[in-house]
């Protein structure tokens, strides 16, 4: 009998304005796919930024590993997703994001926190 994966649904409310804290959120990411889990991150609020181009980069903390290179582990394996009502607030839309970004709302976040199986962490 195998054991079926989890998935792990990261919610990372913050960007720039407090790195430890979205720094957090894509160490954990990261280091779950690492894992094996199946791994969703939602950049929401300043962390939407964090979906465009070069903005990871805005965010640097000392002793930690670079956004950048966290981001990319999990878009290789996981899904990132930017909520569709921050990516509006902010001015940009699916063809301004990273490519394997998505920008999704709310009904598809509900939808995968509901999951059997799912575990839901917010940053």
């Amino acid at each position: 009998m195998t054991t079926p994966t989890r998935s792990l649904v990261i919610k990372a409310t913050s960007g720039a304005d407090r790195p430890e804290t979205v720094n957090q959120a894509f160490t954990v990411a990261a280091a779950a796919v690492a894992a094996g889990a199946d791994v969703s991150l939602w950049l929401t609020g300043e962390a939407a930024w964090l979906g465009l181009p070069g903005r990871t980069t805005d965010v640097a903390l000392d002793h930690a590993a670079p956004l950048a290179d966290l981001l990319a582990v999990v878009l290789d394996a996981g899904t990132v997703t930017v909520c569709t009502q921050c990516a509006a607030r902010r001015g940009f839309g699916p063809d301004d994001v990273l490519p394997g970004i998505r920008i999704a709302g709310a009904a598809v976040f509900v939808e995968e926190i509901l999951a059997e199986g799912a575990q839901a962490l917010v940053y």
